[in-house]
């Protein structure tokens, strides 16, 4: 048994990977992979898997729930450009390579960027908690969890300003409030399904309100939104996937379920960090991600012997981002406990190896 523990694109569970492969060959007498979007058993898909999302993160009435392409990458500028108002300013906490790259995405769209609070200063390994509201803005931009530096928002900002979050490594891992934003969007690849489609959930009342001059049908959310997502040709594999894996989510305690489980796994592993002196988290404990998490090695001499034990030990994806160094577990939801308690297992007995 391989112990993924990469980045993404994500773990998904088994009988999630065996549904969507055995729909490969047999959906409905075509391959899923074949049958249009317009029939009646795929638009049957994209309405559950609509209606999972809304289950599953209690999206309260007057929000859509919409299924694009183009991952977050392209949710930079779509979120930039349906959310343009007047002052044409745009504020944004900026935790690391994510945030970075929506912020430049704002300035193409036309928005003056106001870094509204950064942690840039210890190499983004907290998140910032005074965020200056002094100048106006059409929005706060936030990215809830950073997949490179291991951090997190435990608490959600607190502004009158519109609110809008990058969420794609953390969506469906914990609990939250939708009411607080305007606008999220997450790509599937973490938690939600395969690579190839990305979530939005937006507050209707938003839709159609842009000032920007530069405003293509593809990049305006409400044209999406009045098509339920059929404005073109969606993902149809990786909608049905995500759609497959939602179904298990819900299923098995939804998203309190998962909380609680992520939960026990980050404590399992931060335990170990903590109190075994070979190695050394690279985060502020407070800010600590239960998606990924960053850690060091004290003694770099030892370095390529442990990176070969846990490769010998069928443990995949343990290496460190280049930003960071050391290494990077990634454990999001249908992670097992089991692969967690292996990792701890072989770090406790690297430690005790003279």
């Amino acid at each position: 048994m391989k112990h993924n523990f990469g980045a993404g694109p994500c773990i998904l569970p088994q009988e999630v990977f065996q549904e969507a492969s055995r729909s490969v060959v047999d959906f409905n007498g075509l391959s899923i992979l074949e049958v249009s979007h317009r029939h009646k058993d795929f638009v049957a898909v994209m309405d559950e898997a609509t209606d999972l999302v809304k289950k599953a993160l209690n999206v309260p009435e007057g929000y859509s729930v919409i299924f694009l392409q183009g991952g977050a990458s392209l949710g930079f500028l779509i979120s930039a450009l349906n959310m343009m108002r007047n002052t044409k300013k745009a504020s944004y906490i900026n935790t690391g390579t994510w945030a970075k790259k929506a912020m430049t995405e704002a300035k193409k769209a036309g928005f003056e960027v106001i870094e509204a609070a950064s942690s840039a200063d210890t190499n983004f390994n907290y998140i910032p908690k005074n965020i200056n509201f002094a100048v106006p803005s059409d929005y706060l931009h936030f990215t809830s969890n950073n997949t490179i530096f291991g951090t997190q928002f435990k608490e959600m900002p607190k502004t009158s300003l519109p609110l809008v979050c990058d969420m794609s490594s953390d969506i469906f891992s914990r609990e939250i409030n939708v009411s607080d934003f305007d606008l999220i969007y997450a790509g599937a690849q973490k938690n939600m399904g395969p690579a190839g489609t990305t979530l939005y959930i937006v507050k209707d009342e938003i839709l159609g309100k842009s000032t920007s001059d530069f405003m293509p049908t593809y990049l305006d959310l409400k044209t999406h939104a009045e098509k339920d997502s059929m404005f073109n040709t969606p993902p149809v594999f990786p909608v049905y996937a995500s759609m497959l894996n939602l179904r298990h989510l819900v299923k098995n305690g939804g998203v309190k379920g998962a909380q609680e489980r992520n939960e026990a796994k980050a404590a399992l592993l931060y335990n170990e960090i903590d109190n075994n002196p070979l190695f050394e988290g690279t985060v502020a404990k407070e800010d600590r991600s239960n998606m990924n998490i960053t850690f060091l090695m004290n003694d770099e001499s030892r370095l390529d012997e442990f990176n070969s034990l846990w490769q010998e030990n069928d443990l995949v994806g343990l290496k460190g981002h280049r930003s960071v160094g050391g290494f990077r577990a990634s454990m999001y939801n249908a992670l097992p406990i089991e692969s967690v308690q292996v990792l701890v297992d072989l770090m406790k007995d690297f430690s005790n190896k003279e």
